[in-house]
């Protein structure tokens, strides 16, 4: 199933949730990534309480939403993790560059005009692989760096057997696809799946971890950098109770943790100490003394 074309259900919890410093290691220690698992509650929690638990796509939209503001939470601008956290969701970061430039009543004026140029400002971000173009549901991507994380995400409520093996052809494919033509960048998949599934098909259930698993290959081409796993409940009779999110059954080695950590390291690896500065900084637990490089700059 589709998924929803706007965000805008979500604006009010992001703009309400500060940022803060998503790192709990110390000076020296292996990076420790601690997610905002309150803010993926009440994201999935806003479909479920308006009776769409069922519909895959208000759900994923959901995690896309709490994925984008964990990468900013991160460190990394506003402007450069798609989808942004106001409309439009997809747009060049040097646009919203320009817009900051200009005069507030002219800026207003071509914010709104952007919404309906959708070559400009569209809903969903799509790349070129290296066969056919996939559309990616979070991004971190400047004209001069190109794409630098390329993230996939799913969600399955029922049926879980019975659908895994097309998850895990069609993730298997779009990694090649990409990481083919974009071998730097960090390709990840991120998946959430009911917790029903522990009593309902356990089987299936090790399955997909096995699946998470088989579906990385940091040293050749074949695979993702890194894949993430989580599972969700909720109360059909009271959803308005809202939704837990449960990582008891879930293995350290596909836990949200993990991956988010492996992405940024990718992402950090694969460009030099004066780009990124801030996620650097607060990775790596230290003030450090370079300016962020800028296209056309004399740095």
């Amino acid at each position: 199933m589709a998924k929803t074309d706007s965000f805008s259900v979500y604006d009010a919890p992001l703009a309400a949730r500060p940022p803060t410093d998503p790192w709990v290691h110390a000076l020296g220690e292996a990076a420790m990534y601690s997610p905002d698992y309150e803010l993926l509650s009440r994201l999935l929690g806003i479909p479920v309480a308006a009776g769409k638990g069922s519909t895959t796509g208000a759900l994923a939209s959901g995690v896309d939403a709490w994925l984008s503001a964990e990468f900013r939470r991160a460190g990394f601008s506003a402007d450069e993790v798609w989808p942004r956290p106001s409309i439009p969701r997809i747009m060049p970061r040097d646009i919203a560059m320009l817009l900051d430039g200009l005069p507030a009543n002219l800026a207003d004026a071509v914010r709104e005009r952007l919404t309906s140029i959708k070559s400009v400002g569209p809903v969903d971000a799509r790349y070129l692989g290296r066969a056919y173009e996939k559309q990616v549901d979070v991004s971190i991507s400047r004209w001069d760096r190109g794409p630098e994380m390329l993230l996939s995400t799913k969600t399955q409520v029922s049926s879980f057997g019975k659908n895994l093996a097309n998850r895990f052809e069609e993730a298997y494919g779009d990694a090649g696809n990409l990481r083919t033509r974009y071998p730097l960048a960090a390709v990840g998949f991120f998946f959430v799946q009911r917790s029903t599934i522990l009593e309902l098909e356990p089987d299936a259930f090790e399955k997909t971890i096995d699946m998470m698993r088989k579906l990385r290959d940091t040293v050749g081409l074949n695979g993702y950098t890194a894949t993430g796993l989580a599972l969700v409940s909720w109360d059909e009779a009271a959803p308005e109770a809202g939704v837990m999110v449960e990582l008891d059954r879930v293995p350290a080695d596909v836990r949200p943790e993990q991956f988010m950590t492996r992405m940024i390291e990718q992402v950090l690896s694969a460009t030099p100490v004066s780009q990124h500065v801030r996620p650097r900084e607060l990775m790596e637990r230290r003030i450090i003394p370079v300016v962020e490089d800028e296209p056309g700059s004399d740095t």
